[in-house]
């Protein structure tokens, strides 16, 4: 009965998980589903100016979010956030 109810949670946090993580959270459901979400740190990501409105966006984004300008691959980047504090 028990080990049923394990399977069924164990296999709902593991679908939540998705991918990569897939086998952590299925095998540890709370600390791989929380390991999956925290995975990726914004604040250390590369940024980069747009060129029509200046907003700072980060290096992976193709679109300004702010103006839509298509943005090219940039010579220079600027530091992360974390590295500013």
């Amino acid at each position: 009965m028990y080990g049923m109810a394990y399977i069924v949670i164990a296999l709902a946090f593991g679908l939540a998980g998705a991918w990569v993580w897939f086998l952590i959270s299925f095998c540890i459901p709370f600390i791989g589903l929380a390991c999956a979400v925290l995975y990726r740190w914004d604040d250390r990501e590369l940024r980069r100016d747009c060129p029509r409105c200046g907003k700072v966006v980060k290096l992976y984004d193709a679109v300004c979010v702010t103006c839509g300008e298509e943005l090219e691959f940039p010579d220079v980047a600027i530091a992360p956030e974390a590295a500013m504090r």
